[in-house]
């Protein structure tokens, strides 16, 4: 599991923003997202630099926890 601070994010939409993001270059992944923790752990077989980039795809500020 990989845990990202992400920054910008929040209400529901932003939550299927990127987890469909995500999902697209990993549909088996299992992204759970703390609004008010401002986290986002993804279970993936992507490296932590291309989750990163999807994140930020999106319009997110992301950094590793």
């Amino acid at each position: 599991m990989q845990t990202f601070n992400v920054q910008g994010m929040s209400c529901g939409h932003c939550v299927k923003a990127i987890t469909q993001a995500v999902q697209t270059r990993d549909p088996a992944a299992d992204v759970q997202i703390d609004l008010g923790a401002k986290t986002v752990r993804v279970q993936s077989s992507l490296p932590a630099n291309t989750l990163i980039e999807v994140i930020q795809e999106e319009g997110y500020e992301v950094s590793p926890t």
